[in-house]
């Protein structure tokens, strides 16, 4: 006995079922300043066909834990960055102060900001983003040592444009940089570019603590 098929096209149309979750409505995120280029990143195409080999991304020495460095603002007049007794992070020309500092990292592009007197000396603080909850700005501070504290773990990106060891120094979008009236501070640039970056002086070998 023959068969006979008979092709049918249905044609359908999607709709949410009341189970399906309601897509959230889109909800502005404020991006970065600037955006540091991403070593490894792979170019548009790259995951067609065979993968394109990518060079394994390198640490600069001064951003490994094991070096110690001054740090300057490019364009300063002053001499360096310098953690004051009073606590708080200014640039100064003598050597009052902690003035060397190592970069610890701490992962995904984080790092405590640890601060010795000349040399090395002396027991680390760290620095600290503080907001003195009046209409001052926010700014650094010193305080005990805590890598689990979001207001110590401060992002560390070569700044764009910028020469060897210049990088721009932020704590949760909010970017060190240089105010006429209150000095060193931190504040959300939004989509501004930074114009405070800094220079890593490597001055040798981080202290054994």
């Amino acid at each position: 006995m023959a068969l006979t098929s008979v092709a049918a096209t249905v044609y359908g149309v999607a709709s949410a079922s009341e189970n399906d979750t309601p897509t959230p409505s889109a909800v502005a995120v404020e991006a970065p300043a600037a955006a540091a280029p991403v070593a490894g990143a792979r170019p548009p195409g790259a995951g067609k066909g065979r993968p394109t080999p990518q060079p394994t991304p390198s640490i600069d020495a001064v951003l490994s834990g094991k070096r110690r460095v001054t740090i300057v603002r490019v364009g300063a007049f002053e001499g360096g960055l310098s953690l004051l007794d009073g606590g708080r992070l200014a640039e100064v020309d003598g050597d009052e102060g902690r003035q060397v500092f190592v970069p610890t990292p701490l992962g995904s592009g984080e790092f405590l900001m640890k601060a010795y007197y000349g040399g090395g000396t002396g027991k680390a603080i760290c620095w600290q983003a503080h907001n003195p909850q009046n209409t001052q700005p926010l700014y650094v501070r010193g305080a005990t040592c805590r890598a689990n504290d979001p207001a110590q773990r401060f992002v560390i990106a070569a700044a764009e444009g910028g020469g060897a060891r210049e990088y721009v120094i932020s704590n949760r979008w909010a970017y060190l940089r240089d105010s006429v009236r209150s000095g060193l501070i931190l504040e959300e640039l939004g989509d501004a570019a930074p114009f405070s970056s800094f220079r890593f002086n490597d001055t040798g070998p981080a202290p054994r603590r």
